[in-house]
Protein backbone atom coordinates (compact mmCIF):
# COMPACT_ATOMS: atom_id res chain seq x y z
CA UNK A 1 0.00 0.00 0.00
CA UNK A 2 1.53 3.20 -1.02
CA UNK A 3 0.18 6.15 1.72
CA UNK A 4 -1.13 9.29 -0.69
CA UNK A 5 -0.02 12.53 1.65
CA UNK A 6 -0.41 16.18 1.81
CA UNK A 7 2.80 17.63 0.03
CA UNK A 8 4.49 20.57 1.40
CA UNK A 9 2.82 23.90 -0.88
CA UNK A 10 4.86 26.81 0.03
CA UNK A 11 6.70 27.90 2.62
CA UNK A 12 4.68 28.60 6.28
CA UNK A 13 1.58 27.03 5.25
CA UNK A 14 1.21 23.93 7.68
CA UNK A 15 -2.27 22.90 6.49
CA UNK A 16 -4.80 22.92 3.84
CA UNK A 17 -8.44 22.08 3.52
CA UNK A 18 -9.93 18.65 0.79
CA UNK A 19 -11.49 20.20 -1.72
CA UNK A 20 -12.53 17.48 -3.41
CA UNK A 21 -11.61 14.23 -4.22
CA UNK A 22 -11.21 13.88 -8.19
CA UNK A 23 -10.84 10.31 -7.56
CA UNK A 24 -13.18 8.09 -5.21
CA UNK A 25 -12.84 5.21 -3.09
CA UNK A 26 -12.35 1.85 -5.36
CA UNK A 27 -11.41 3.70 -8.35
CA UNK A 28 -8.35 2.89 -10.39
CA UNK A 29 -5.65 6.06 -10.50
CA UNK A 30 -2.67 5.98 -12.71
CA UNK A 31 1.08 6.78 -11.20
CA UNK A 32 1.03 11.01 -12.39
CA UNK A 33 -2.84 10.72 -12.54
CA UNK A 34 -4.39 14.08 -10.01
CA UNK A 35 -6.77 12.61 -7.85
CA UNK A 36 -7.23 15.73 -5.26
CA UNK A 37 -7.35 19.07 -4.94
CA UNK A 38 -6.40 20.93 -2.08
CA UNK A 39 -6.87 24.58 -0.66
CA UNK A 40 -4.51 26.01 0.81
CA UNK A 41 -4.47 29.73 2.50
CA UNK A 42 -3.32 31.04 -0.80
CA UNK A 43 -4.23 28.78 -3.52
CA UNK A 44 -5.50 25.59 -4.82
CA UNK A 45 -3.14 22.71 -5.85
CA UNK A 46 -3.51 18.79 -7.11
CA UNK A 47 -2.24 16.05 -5.39
CA UNK A 48 -1.12 13.18 -7.98
CA UNK A 49 -0.75 9.71 -8.26
CA UNK A 50 3.16 8.26 -7.33
CA UNK A 51 1.77 4.84 -8.46
CA UNK A 52 -0.79 2.82 -10.03
CA UNK A 53 -3.41 0.72 -8.45
CA UNK A 54 -6.80 1.31 -6.64
CA UNK A 55 -7.84 4.26 -4.77
CA UNK A 56 -8.93 4.06 -0.81
CA UNK A 57 -10.15 7.35 0.52
CA UNK A 58 -9.67 8.39 4.58
CA UNK A 59 -10.42 11.71 5.04
CA UNK A 60 -13.56 13.43 3.40
CA UNK A 61 -13.96 16.72 1.03
CA UNK A 62 -13.99 19.91 3.36
CA UNK A 63 -11.42 18.40 6.10
CA UNK A 64 -8.59 20.48 7.30
CA UNK A 65 -5.60 18.53 7.47
CA UNK A 66 -1.98 18.68 8.21
CA UNK A 67 0.62 19.07 5.84
CA UNK A 68 2.68 15.56 5.14
CA UNK A 69 -0.50 13.64 6.72
CA UNK A 70 -1.71 10.87 4.86
CA UNK A 71 -5.11 10.99 3.14
CA UNK A 72 -5.46 7.81 1.11
CA UNK A 73 -3.80 5.01 0.16
CA UNK A 74 -3.34 3.30 -3.28
CA UNK A 75 -2.96 -0.50 -3.53
CA UNK A 76 -0.55 -1.69 -5.83
CA UNK A 77 -1.10 -5.03 -5.69
CA UNK A 78 -4.93 -4.20 -7.67
CA UNK A 79 -3.82 -4.59 -11.78
CA UNK A 80 -6.29 -1.82 -13.83
CA UNK A 81 -9.91 -3.39 -14.20
CA UNK A 82 -10.42 -4.78 -18.11
CA UNK A 83 -12.60 -3.83 -20.49
CA UNK A 84 -15.06 -6.38 -20.00
CA UNK A 85 -15.25 -5.65 -15.92
CA UNK A 86 -17.83 -2.66 -16.36
CA UNK A 87 -20.17 -4.85 -18.69
CA UNK A 88 -20.36 -7.62 -15.86
CA UNK A 89 -21.92 -4.69 -13.52
CA UNK A 90 -24.45 -4.17 -15.77
CA UNK A 91 -28.20 -5.45 -15.94
CA UNK A 92 -28.69 -7.31 -17.96
CA UNK A 93 -31.01 -6.11 -21.12
CA UNK A 94 -33.90 -8.20 -20.61
CA UNK A 95 -34.16 -7.59 -16.69
CA UNK A 96 -37.11 -4.81 -16.04
CA UNK A 97 -35.50 -1.38 -14.78
CA UNK A 98 -36.09 -0.90 -10.97
CA UNK A 99 -38.96 0.67 -10.54
CA UNK A 100 -38.06 2.58 -7.44
CA UNK A 101 -37.64 6.45 -8.90
CA UNK A 102 -35.72 8.17 -6.47
CA UNK A 103 -32.71 4.93 -6.48
CA UNK A 104 -32.91 4.94 -10.14
CA UNK A 105 -32.07 8.69 -9.81
CA UNK A 106 -29.50 8.16 -7.39
CA UNK A 107 -26.73 9.87 -9.67
CA UNK A 108 -28.51 11.80 -11.05
CA UNK A 109 -29.85 13.65 -8.18
CA UNK A 110 -26.24 14.15 -6.92
CA UNK A 111 -23.91 17.24 -7.90
CA UNK A 112 -20.71 16.03 -9.82
CA UNK A 113 -17.45 16.76 -8.37
CA UNK A 114 -17.06 19.61 -10.64
CA UNK A 115 -19.45 21.62 -8.09
CA UNK A 116 -18.21 22.70 -5.12
CA UNK A 117 -18.04 21.24 -1.43
CA UNK A 118 -20.83 23.32 -0.32
CA UNK A 119 -23.29 22.93 -3.33
CA UNK A 120 -22.27 18.97 -3.19
CA UNK A 121 -23.72 18.78 0.60
CA UNK A 122 -26.69 21.05 -0.10
CA UNK A 123 -27.84 18.94 -2.59
CA UNK A 124 -27.23 15.91 -0.80
CA UNK A 125 -28.88 16.95 2.60
CA UNK A 126 -31.94 18.58 0.44
CA UNK A 127 -32.03 15.43 -1.62
CA UNK A 128 -32.33 17.79 -4.27
CA UNK A 129 -32.03 16.87 -8.53
CA UNK A 130 -30.02 18.73 -9.91
CA UNK A 131 -30.98 17.89 -13.59
CA UNK A 132 -33.93 19.82 -13.01
CA UNK A 133 -31.87 23.33 -11.97
CA UNK A 134 -29.91 25.50 -14.62
CA UNK A 135 -27.09 25.92 -13.18
CA UNK A 136 -25.71 30.26 -13.09
CA UNK A 137 -22.18 29.78 -12.21
CA UNK A 138 -19.52 29.58 -14.93
CA UNK A 139 -19.76 26.93 -17.50
CA UNK A 140 -23.12 25.92 -16.41
CA UNK A 141 -22.26 24.74 -12.70
CA UNK A 142 -24.39 25.11 -10.39
CA UNK A 143 -23.87 27.70 -7.39
CA UNK A 144 -25.63 27.92 -3.96
CA UNK A 145 -27.74 30.43 -4.73
CA UNK A 146 -28.90 27.77 -7.56
CA UNK A 147 -29.77 24.99 -4.44
CA UNK A 148 -30.69 27.42 -1.77
CA UNK A 149 -33.56 28.73 -4.38
CA UNK A 150 -37.26 28.16 -3.80
CA UNK A 151 -37.23 26.85 -6.95
CA UNK A 152 -34.73 24.09 -6.64
CA UNK A 153 -36.62 20.74 -5.43
CA UNK A 154 -36.53 17.43 -4.37
CA UNK A 155 -37.59 15.24 -6.94
CA UNK A 156 -40.86 14.66 -7.13
CA UNK A 157 -42.99 11.85 -5.91
CA UNK A 158 -44.82 9.15 -7.51
CA UNK A 159 -47.87 10.66 -8.56
CA UNK A 160 -51.02 9.17 -5.87
CA UNK A 161 -54.51 8.52 -7.40
CA UNK A 162 -57.02 11.66 -7.53
CA UNK A 163 -58.58 12.50 -4.62
CA UNK A 164 -61.71 15.13 -4.23
CA UNK A 165 -60.92 18.40 -3.18
CA UNK A 166 -60.91 19.14 -0.19
CA UNK A 167 -60.87 22.42 2.10
CA UNK A 168 -57.96 24.78 2.32
CA UNK A 169 -55.97 24.00 5.23
CA UNK A 170 -55.05 27.52 7.20
CA UNK A 171 -51.56 28.25 6.66
CA UNK A 172 -48.73 29.99 9.15
CA UNK A 173 -47.47 33.08 7.78
CA UNK A 174 -43.74 32.63 6.69
CA UNK A 175 -41.83 34.74 9.67
CA UNK A 176 -40.48 37.80 8.07
CA UNK A 177 -36.96 36.65 8.23
CA UNK A 178 -37.18 33.35 6.96
CA UNK A 179 -34.12 32.44 4.53
CA UNK A 180 -32.69 36.28 5.17
CA UNK A 181 -29.52 34.40 6.60
CA UNK A 182 -26.80 31.91 5.47
CA UNK A 183 -23.95 30.53 7.86
CA UNK A 184 -21.03 29.64 5.46
CA UNK A 185 -17.72 28.33 6.62
CA UNK A 186 -14.79 31.01 6.00
CA UNK A 187 -12.22 29.10 2.90
CA UNK A 188 -8.87 29.21 4.06
CA UNK A 189 -8.22 32.08 1.43
CA UNK A 190 -10.72 34.11 2.70
CA UNK A 191 -9.36 33.39 6.45
CA UNK A 192 -5.93 33.97 5.66
CA UNK A 193 -7.05 37.13 3.51
CA UNK A 194 -8.62 38.80 6.95
CA UNK A 195 -6.09 37.77 8.79
CA UNK A 196 -3.62 39.16 6.56
CA UNK A 197 -5.28 42.78 6.04
CA UNK A 198 -6.14 42.57 9.85
CA UNK A 199 -2.42 41.89 10.71
CA UNK A 200 -1.32 44.49 8.23
CA UNK A 201 -3.75 47.61 9.91
CA UNK A 202 -2.09 46.61 13.32
CA UNK A 203 1.43 46.17 13.06
CA UNK A 204 2.09 49.17 10.34
CA UNK A 205 2.12 52.58 10.05
CA UNK A 206 -0.08 53.13 6.87
CA UNK A 207 -0.52 56.69 5.10
CA UNK A 208 -2.44 57.17 1.89
CA UNK A 209 -1.11 60.09 -0.16
CA UNK A 210 -3.30 60.60 -3.60
CA UNK A 211 -1.90 62.32 -7.13
CA UNK A 212 -4.43 62.69 -10.07
CA UNK A 213 -2.88 61.47 -13.88
CA UNK A 214 -3.97 63.14 -16.81
CA UNK A 215 -4.21 60.07 -19.09
CA UNK A 216 -4.66 62.01 -22.59
CA UNK A 217 -0.88 61.05 -24.04
CA UNK A 218 -1.42 57.43 -23.23
CA UNK A 219 -4.85 56.63 -24.45
CA UNK A 220 -4.06 58.26 -28.02
CA UNK A 221 -0.69 55.86 -27.91
CA UNK A 222 -2.97 52.72 -26.81
CA UNK A 223 -5.44 53.75 -29.59
CA UNK A 224 -2.68 54.41 -32.05
CA UNK A 225 -0.72 50.95 -31.63
CA UNK A 226 -3.22 48.53 -30.28
CA UNK A 227 -4.24 46.43 -32.81
CA UNK A 228 -0.61 46.43 -34.22
CA UNK A 229 0.68 45.45 -30.83
CA UNK A 230 -1.80 42.59 -30.42
CA UNK A 231 -1.27 41.19 -33.81
CA UNK A 232 2.64 41.33 -33.33
CA UNK A 233 2.76 39.90 -29.49
CA UNK A 234 -0.68 38.16 -29.34
CA UNK A 235 -1.92 39.95 -26.20
CA UNK A 236 -3.84 43.28 -25.86
CA UNK A 237 -2.10 46.23 -24.92
CA UNK A 238 -3.41 47.42 -21.71
CA UNK A 239 -2.66 50.14 -18.97
CA UNK A 240 -1.00 47.77 -16.30
CA UNK A 241 2.06 47.36 -18.54
CA UNK A 242 2.77 50.96 -18.72
CA UNK A 243 1.96 51.33 -14.78
CA UNK A 244 4.02 48.40 -14.03
CA UNK A 245 6.83 49.89 -15.88
CA UNK A 246 6.19 53.62 -14.74
CA UNK A 247 6.66 51.87 -11.02
CA UNK A 248 9.89 50.42 -11.65
CA UNK A 249 11.18 53.79 -12.78
CA UNK A 250 9.66 55.07 -9.42
CA UNK A 251 10.75 52.20 -7.01
CA UNK A 252 14.54 53.18 -8.37
CA UNK A 253 14.57 56.40 -8.03
CA UNK A 254 12.83 56.18 -4.43
CA UNK A 255 14.61 52.92 -3.11
CA UNK A 256 12.56 53.19 0.28
CA UNK A 257 9.53 52.08 -1.34
CA UNK A 258 11.13 48.71 -2.55
CA UNK A 259 12.30 48.05 1.00
CA UNK A 260 10.69 46.80 4.27
CA UNK A 261 11.81 46.75 8.14
CA UNK A 262 13.19 43.08 9.51
CA UNK A 263 13.63 43.53 13.10
CA UNK A 264 15.91 46.55 13.56
CA UNK A 265 17.18 46.26 10.31
CA UNK A 266 16.44 48.04 6.92
CA UNK A 267 16.02 45.70 3.64
CA UNK A 268 16.50 47.77 0.28
CA UNK A 269 16.00 45.58 -2.65
CA UNK A 270 17.46 45.90 -5.45
CA UNK A 271 15.23 43.43 -7.50
CA UNK A 272 11.69 44.44 -8.51
CA UNK A 273 9.20 41.73 -8.25
CA UNK A 274 5.87 43.51 -8.83
CA UNK A 275 2.80 41.96 -7.44
CA UNK A 276 -0.07 42.44 -9.41
CA UNK A 277 -3.77 42.25 -7.51
CA UNK A 278 -6.65 39.57 -9.53
CA UNK A 279 -9.73 39.60 -7.87
CA UNK A 280 -11.31 35.72 -7.88
CA UNK A 281 -14.51 34.27 -7.03
CA UNK A 282 -11.96 32.79 -3.99
CA UNK A 283 -11.04 36.34 -3.17
CA UNK A 284 -8.67 38.78 -3.76
CA UNK A 285 -4.79 36.93 -4.78
CA UNK A 286 -1.28 38.69 -5.93
CA UNK A 287 0.36 37.15 -8.36
CA UNK A 288 3.95 38.50 -8.89
CA UNK A 289 5.95 39.59 -12.02
CA UNK A 290 9.31 38.10 -10.78
CA UNK A 291 12.51 40.59 -12.29
CA UNK A 292 9.69 42.88 -13.73
CA UNK A 293 12.51 45.23 -14.78
CA UNK A 294 13.46 42.53 -17.26
CA UNK A 295 10.51 41.99 -18.94
CA UNK A 296 9.62 44.13 -21.89
CA UNK A 297 5.99 45.82 -22.32
CA UNK A 298 5.11 42.69 -23.90
CA UNK A 299 6.17 40.34 -21.93
CA UNK A 300 4.70 41.92 -19.04
CA UNK A 301 1.26 41.52 -20.55
CA UNK A 302 1.57 38.18 -21.41
CA UNK A 303 2.51 37.36 -17.58
CA UNK A 304 -0.71 39.18 -16.44
CA UNK A 305 -3.02 37.12 -19.27
CA UNK A 306 -1.14 33.97 -18.10
CA UNK A 307 -1.79 34.35 -14.48
CA UNK A 308 -5.63 35.57 -15.21
CA UNK A 309 -5.67 32.26 -17.05
CA UNK A 310 -4.36 30.18 -14.21
CA UNK A 311 -6.45 31.98 -11.59
CA UNK A 312 -9.26 31.82 -13.58
CA UNK A 313 -8.97 27.68 -13.62
CA UNK A 314 -7.99 27.41 -9.91
CA UNK A 315 -3.95 26.42 -10.93
CA UNK A 316 -2.13 29.82 -9.26
CA UNK A 317 0.37 28.32 -7.55
CA UNK A 318 2.26 29.23 -3.69
CA UNK A 319 5.18 30.36 -5.75
CA UNK A 320 2.94 32.36 -8.20
CA UNK A 321 2.16 34.27 -5.30
CA UNK A 322 5.61 34.47 -3.36
CA UNK A 323 8.10 37.39 -3.37
CA UNK A 324 7.46 40.43 -3.97
CA UNK A 325 8.67 43.81 -3.42
CA UNK A 326 5.59 45.87 -4.23
CA UNK A 327 2.01 45.56 -5.62
CA UNK A 328 -0.14 47.29 -7.90
CA UNK A 329 -4.08 46.79 -7.25
CA UNK A 330 -6.20 48.25 -9.96
CA UNK A 331 -9.45 49.11 -8.57
CA UNK A 332 -10.62 51.03 -11.49
CA UNK A 333 -11.81 48.05 -13.44
CA UNK A 334 -14.60 47.80 -10.51
CA UNK A 335 -15.56 51.27 -11.53
CA UNK A 336 -13.39 52.71 -8.12
CA UNK A 337 -13.04 56.36 -8.54
CA UNK A 338 -10.68 56.84 -5.43
CA UNK A 339 -9.41 54.35 -2.65
CA UNK A 340 -6.85 53.97 -0.14
CA UNK A 341 -5.58 50.13 -0.61
CA UNK A 342 -4.07 48.37 2.32
CA UNK A 343 -0.77 46.85 2.43
CA UNK A 344 0.65 43.55 1.24
CA UNK A 345 2.95 42.90 4.17
CA UNK A 346 6.29 42.94 4.48
CA UNK A 347 6.24 45.34 1.52
CA UNK A 348 6.08 48.69 2.27
CA UNK A 349 3.92 50.10 -0.52
CA UNK A 350 1.07 49.39 -2.74
CA UNK A 351 0.31 51.32 -6.01
CA UNK A 352 -3.73 52.12 -5.89
CA UNK A 353 -5.01 52.93 -9.91
CA UNK A 354 -8.38 53.88 -10.50
CA UNK A 355 -11.35 54.57 -13.37
CA UNK A 356 -11.02 57.39 -16.01
CA UNK A 357 -13.13 59.36 -15.84
CA UNK A 358 -13.58 62.92 -17.87
CA UNK A 359 -13.14 65.83 -15.77
CA UNK A 360 -12.56 69.65 -15.98
CA UNK A 361 -9.09 70.82 -15.45
CA UNK A 362 -6.84 73.72 -16.10
CA UNK A 363 -4.49 73.56 -18.98
CA UNK A 364 -2.52 76.74 -19.95
CA UNK A 365 -4.81 79.01 -18.13
CA UNK A 366 -7.64 77.30 -19.84
CA UNK A 367 -10.46 74.51 -19.07
CA UNK A 368 -10.60 71.27 -20.96
CA UNK A 369 -11.67 68.28 -20.31
CA UNK A 370 -9.32 65.46 -19.66
CA UNK A 371 -9.00 61.55 -18.76
CA UNK A 372 -8.37 61.79 -15.48
CA UNK A 373 -7.39 59.09 -13.38
CA UNK A 374 -6.68 59.49 -9.65
CA UNK A 375 -3.66 57.30 -7.99
CA UNK A 376 -3.05 56.47 -4.43
CA UNK A 377 0.28 55.29 -2.81
CA UNK A 378 -0.39 53.40 0.86
CA UNK A 379 3.08 53.65 2.15
CA UNK A 380 4.56 52.29 5.85
CA UNK A 381 5.21 55.10 7.57
CA UNK A 382 8.02 53.76 9.43
CA UNK A 383 9.75 52.88 6.26
CA UNK A 384 9.18 56.00 3.92
CA UNK A 385 9.00 59.61 4.41
CA UNK A 386 6.22 61.73 3.41
CA UNK A 387 8.16 63.55 0.88
CA UNK A 388 9.80 60.13 -0.83
CA UNK A 389 5.92 58.96 -0.84
CA UNK A 390 4.80 62.19 -2.68
CA UNK A 391 8.05 62.48 -4.98
CA UNK A 392 7.19 58.40 -5.84
CA UNK A 393 3.74 59.11 -6.65
CA UNK A 394 4.80 62.64 -9.14
CA UNK A 395 7.28 60.01 -10.60
CA UNK A 396 4.48 57.76 -11.74
CA UNK A 397 2.82 60.68 -12.95
CA UNK A 398 5.66 62.06 -15.42
CA UNK A 399 5.95 58.58 -16.59
CA UNK A 400 2.12 58.15 -17.22
CA UNK A 401 1.82 61.51 -18.67
CA UNK A 402 4.30 61.13 -21.05
CA UNK A 403 5.13 57.59 -21.76
CA UNK A 404 8.27 58.27 -23.76
CA UNK A 405 9.84 58.85 -20.32
CA UNK A 406 9.45 54.96 -19.81
CA UNK A 407 11.41 54.26 -22.90
CA UNK A 408 13.94 56.47 -22.66
CA UNK A 409 14.31 55.69 -18.42
CA UNK A 410 14.39 59.08 -17.24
Amino acid sequence: MKDVKIPTVGESITEATIARWIKKTGEFVKKGEAILEVETDKANVEVVADDSGVLKTSANEGDVVLIGSTVAQIDESKAAPNAAAPAEEKASPAAPAPKSAPAAAGTEMHASSEHSPAVRKIVAEKQIDVTTIQGTGKDGRLTKADVTNPQAKAPAAPSAPAKAPSAPMPTRAPSSQQGQQERVKMTNIRKKIAERLLMSQQTTATLTTFNDVDMTNLLALRAKYKDTFKEKYNVSLGFMGFFVKASIEALKEIRAVNGLIDGTDMIYNNFYNIGVAVGTEKGLIVPVLKDADHLSLAGIEQEIKNYALKARDGKISPDDLSGGTFTISNGGVYGSLMSTPILNPPQSGILGMHRIEERPVAINGKVEIRPMMYLALSYDHRVIDGKEAVTFLVKIKQCIEDPTRILLEV
